[in-house]
This record gives C-alpha cells, structure tokens and sequence, in this order.
C-alpha cells in the first residue's frame, strides 16, 4: 500500500494533476495555450493518472533500482506502455545505447566544450538559441535555472562531434526535449549521437537524404496501407514533403501534445526509426475520410494541420496502442527495402 501511495505522489509530481499544479504551465513547461480546454483534460488526466500510477509500480518492481537495463521481451512490451517520467532517462539512455558511449568515451564530452572555436558554428547556434520553446518557461533568460545555455553546450559539442552535421535548424528541439527530460547536458548529448548517428542517419545532414528518403517512403507505405489517401495526393500533386516534413524534422515536437511526443519518443529509443512511420501511418489511416473530403492543394494542408490536434493524439495512452495495431505489420526489412529504392530514385533525380 505504502509503495501504492508513493507511486501515486511520485506520479502526480511528474503529470501535475488538477489543482496542485500552476494551471498556465504544463509539467514540462510549456505555457499552456489560450484557448485550453482544462475541463476534457482534468477529465482525460484523472483517467491517465490512474494508468501512469499502475504503470510506475510496475516500472519500479523490474527495476528494482537498478542503474543498468538489457533490452528483452518484457522490457519492450513496458516501454510500448509508456515510461514514467523518473525512469526515462535510463531507459532511453540504455535502449539507444547512449549509456555504452557515454561509458566508453570519460571526459569526452567536457574535451569537445573546450575545443578550438568555431565562430561560424557558434553563431549559427546562438542565433537559434531563442527560437527553441519560446512558450516553455525553463528556456527563458529568467527561468532559474535557465537551460540555454545548456542547450547552447549540447549542440556546440555535437557540431564538434560531427563536422559533417555541423548545426541545423531542428536540431535544437530535438536537444531542448532531451534536456528537460534528462536535466542532465552530457547525457542528452549521447542522446543526440544516439538519434542523429545511428536511428535517423543522414536526417540532418547538409543534403538531407535520410529525411527525403523517409518522406518518400511514407508516400509508398500510404500506396499500400491507405491508398484512398495516396490517389488524393497523386490526383492533388502534392509532395509528401509539403505535408509531413515536420513530422520527421522534429520527431513530432510542435506537431502532437509533449505527453504524446514523449511517448513516441519511449519506443523511437527503443525500436527505432519504425516508429516514425507508425505514427505517421496512424494518423493517415484515421483520418483518411477527411483527407479524402480535400478539393485542392490548401485543403490537403489544412486537412494533415487538423489530423495532428484533437481527443485522438491527446489520449496517448490509446493512441499509442493504436500505432502498433492501425497500420499493420511493418517490419525493418520491407523499410530497408524501400529506402533502398527512395534514395536510388532521389539520387538519380539530383545529378
């Protein structure tokens, strides 16, 4: 019971349930919006409290306070349900294998802080510095403490890191969530390597391949799994590109509410880049009435604007068992296999 009781606290500490919590600001702190509906979200957390609650005891039953974790069959059913928030940064750093080079690399972190300057790098990042999460309290020069500068050192060190990457735009969301889930810099910088290095490759490289290629994929997934949706595009001429860009470049922040984001982010750790297309996928299949209703270009982009708001991406709980049932199988080989064909095509279109 104890043990119930402490989950409960530790729960409500993370989420900020109803009236303990600073109504304006979410538990992350983002400002909330001003048109918030809190009514359908007292309702929807007072539902998802008690899961997060079960959830947490479970979490920390198989931990058992340890630091270290194996990825199994058990682990990944957990994490598909959703990590809680005091176990998320373990989770994610084990599962993408951030922690092995944290490990393997001591002081490494630090050594790329202290490299000779690059004054081009340094104000490409710094210029964007106050673009990221403007509405969240934690990256104001007020806010104590302030994660700017944390932000400003997690992605200067990875420009060192990966000179081919160097900084660009999107890159400093993606650090900003890590930071305010891990409240640690190095650790969100291995989270980085993890993401841009071996789970997105070539995303954020200066011709963007992997990021094109991705989107074309998409594009032959819906041809199979929703291809009402793909005759509407073909029939339209619209580029995949012009819809779903957003959704890849920044891993979905900005783009679904952050209880979602993270959620995806739990399994994009965990079972990699999948899960970007499951998502994807999901939403499509959804929604495929509405999309299909579109007349022009406009309506198509109004129509993928409206498919990410609402009751359906807001209960990510439900939505989140709904991306591993909506879309159907999708194996790592049948995407391999595409991409292979995407890029070829990308890559004859370009020379």
């Amino acid at each position: 019971m104890e043990k119930k009781k402490e989950a409960i606290n530790r729960t409500r500490i993370a989420v900020g349930p109803a009236k303990d919590r600073v109504d304006s600001v979410d538990p992350y702190g983002f400002q909330r919006s001003e048109d918030f509906d809190y009514e359908s979200y007292e309702e929807l957390m007072s539902e998802y409290l008690v899961v997060l609650t079960r959830r947490s005891i479970k979490w920390s039953k198989l931990l058992k306070g340890k630091s270290k974790v194996k990825k199994n069959v058990k682990l990944k059913r957990y994490v598909r349900k959703g990590i809680p928030n005091e176990h998320r940064a373990l989770i994610w750093m084990a599962a993408s294998g951030a922690q092995d080079q944290l490990e393997k690399n001591p002081g490494y972190y630090q050594s790329l802080l202290g490299a000779q300057p690059d004054s081009k790098l340094m104000e490409t990042i710094s210029t964007d510095l106050n673009r990221t999460f403007p509405d969240n309290i934690q990256f104001r020069k007020t806010s104590s403490p302030c994660l700017q500068k944390a932000l400003y050192n997690v992605l200067l060190a990875y420009g060192y890191h990966n000179p081919a990457v160097g900084y660009c735009q999107g890159m400093n969301f993606i650090a900003g969530y890590l930071l305010i889930v891990t409240k640690d810099e190095e650790k969100s910088f291995w989270l980085m390597d993890a993401l841009l290095g071996r789970i997105l490759p070539d995303y954020y490289s200066p011709a963007m391949l992997g990021l094109k290629t991705d989107q074309e994929v998409l594009g032959e997934l819906v041809k199979v799994k929703v291809p009402r949706v793909w005759q509407v595009m073909v029939d339209h001429n619209v580029m995949w590109t012009l819809v779903v860009s957003r959704w890849f470049i920044c891993l979905y922040i900005d783009v679904l509410p952050v209880e979602t984001v993270l959620r995806i982010w739990d399994c994009l750790f965990y079972e990699g880049s999948k899960i970007l297309f499951r998502v994807a996928l999901t939403l499509i299949h959804y929604h495929q009435d509405l999309i299909q209703q579109a007349q022009s270009l406009p309506d198509i982009c109004e129509a993928f604007k409206q498919i990410t708001h609402g009751p359906f991406v807001e209960e990510c709980h439900t939505f989140m068992q709904k991306i591993f049932t909506e879309p159907g199988s999708l194996s790592m080989a049948t995407l391999t296999k595409l991409r292979a064909a995407c890029r070829s095509q990308i890559i004859a279109e370009e020379s």
